[in-house]
């Protein structure tokens, strides 16, 4: 019987899905960390819950270590494995484990994930190809960096996620609208980047003691940059059925070799990357957890498996079986137009006549309901297909129908 701990800032939908696949694996004991009392969960993961121990802080990791001893007394033994999701905490898990002597991830690498710009001087040394970047802790080093690249440059947080205050500044004027933005300061640094242009991927694998074992790529359509910078965009992915065919066989042994170096030994990363119009690739970044978006809903669709739970085997078993893919799988991001709340969801009509027998999932945004301001929107329409090229018209076509309406 393996004893397990996942770790969770909240108790939401994802992280309780998490918990059930977690819990429900065959000899396993599974305790929970969060900053929720385990009755905010739903019930069905409260069942799969062996034990729960609640803190005020999941990114302390002193606290986390704490918890995890606490947590060995109530459920029979201590645990051999600290596992999590949120990017935020795959350090504080780190040297958690580490103190505690658990293992896993390591600090070192770890922080070779989540730091940014630690992250690409690691991959410029091993030569995966990444743009041009510098850490600016004032606006004149940040100006100085622009000058000596050109624009336009991409402006983040050393540590983001999910391209959360990330800017493009095209011009001057925009460059200094986005350092009043970002502020930079000594100990406060931004992250200033080339401009990459191309079409912009993902590229999800799965590795076991340090070897990739499994693939599967998304393409972006447009990039979640362009997205939040126009308002009107409703975002698609498509995971193509090609994704072990020699198209992708570039960005494969790219991804293996960033890893390598980066440290990674067993789990899910979810790297983001482009084609250039020259046809060479760059990385971007790479997170060392699974992917959001509803990305691993399209695997599971792609794949027919529940890769949730396959995802949570390779956390605490440490084995995985490649599953055969069978379709191509897309998605729509539906996001509200104007301003206010949701209104109105116009469209569904049509989209349900013309391509309810592709349609797998759909979360559609309530009346009422703020919008999120993310490029993820506000729902989504998950469609599949054996063909690649019906996807990615079915998305594009959902996008052009459903219009959410905004007061």
């Amino acid at each position: 019987m393996t004893v397990a701990i996942f770790v969770a800032p909240v108790l939401s939908e994802n992280a309780s899905r998490m918990v059930e696949a977690a819990g429900s694996l065959p000899d396993v004991r599974l305790g929970v960390i969060s900053q929720d009392w385990a009755e905010g969960a739903p019930a069905s993961a409260r069942g799969r819950m062996a034990a729960h121990w609640r803190v005020d802080d999941v990114l302390d990791p002193a606290q986390v270590a704490g918890a995890v001893r606490a947590l060995a007394g109530r459920m029979g033994g201590a645990p051999t494995r600290l596992f999590g999701a949120y990017e935020q905490l795959q350090v504080p898990l780190a040297q958690a484990r580490e103190a505690l002597g658990i293992e896993g991830m390591s600090v070192e690498a770890a922080l070779n994930f989540r730091d940014k710009s630690r992250m690409k001087e690691v991959l410029r040394a091993a030569g995966v190809p990444v743009a041009r970047h510098a850490l600016a802790e004032s606006e004149g080093a940040a100006r100085a960096f622009a000058h000596e690249v050109g624009l336009p440059l991409v402006l983040k947080p050393p540590a983001g996620a999910g391209a959360r205050s990330t800017y493009r500044a095209a011009t001057a004027d925009a460059l200094g609208d986005a350092l009043t933005r970002t502020a930079p300061a000594p100990g406060r640094p931004v992250l200033l980047e080339e401009f990459i242009t191309g079409q912009e991927h993902s590229l999800e694998t799965m590795s076991i003691d340090g070897r990739a074992v499994w693939h599967s790529v998304t393409r972006y359509f447009p990039t979640p940059l362009e997205v939040l910078e126009h308002s009107w965009i409703q975002w698609c992915v498509v995971l193509p059925r090609e994704t072990l065919g020699p198209e992708y066989a570039d960005i494969r042994a790219t991804g293996e070799r960033a890893l390598a170096a980066l440290g990674m030994r067993t789990g899910l990363t979810h790297m983001e990357w482009f084609r250039r119009h020259d046809d060479t690739v760059a990385v971007s970044e790479v997170a060392a957890r699974p992917p959001g978006a509803q990305f691993t809903t399209l695997v599971s669709r792609a794949n027919d498996v529940d890769f949730v739970q396959a995802w949570a085997r390779v956390m605490i078993h440490g084995t995985f079986e490649p599953p055969v893919q069978r379709y191509a799988a897309g998605a729509a991001y539906l996001r509200g137009q104007g301003l206010g709340r949701v209104r109105a969801i116009h469209g569904l009509e049509q989209v349900r006549a013309e391509l309810g027998d592709l349609v797998t999932d759909v979360r559609l945004p309530e009346a009422g309901q703020a919008p999120t301001g993310t490029y993820e929107g506000d729902g989504y329409i998950i469609v599949r297909h054996p063909e690649t090229a019906v996807v990615e018209r079915a998305v594009q076509r959902i996008v052009s129908l459903v219009r959410v309406v905004l007061d």
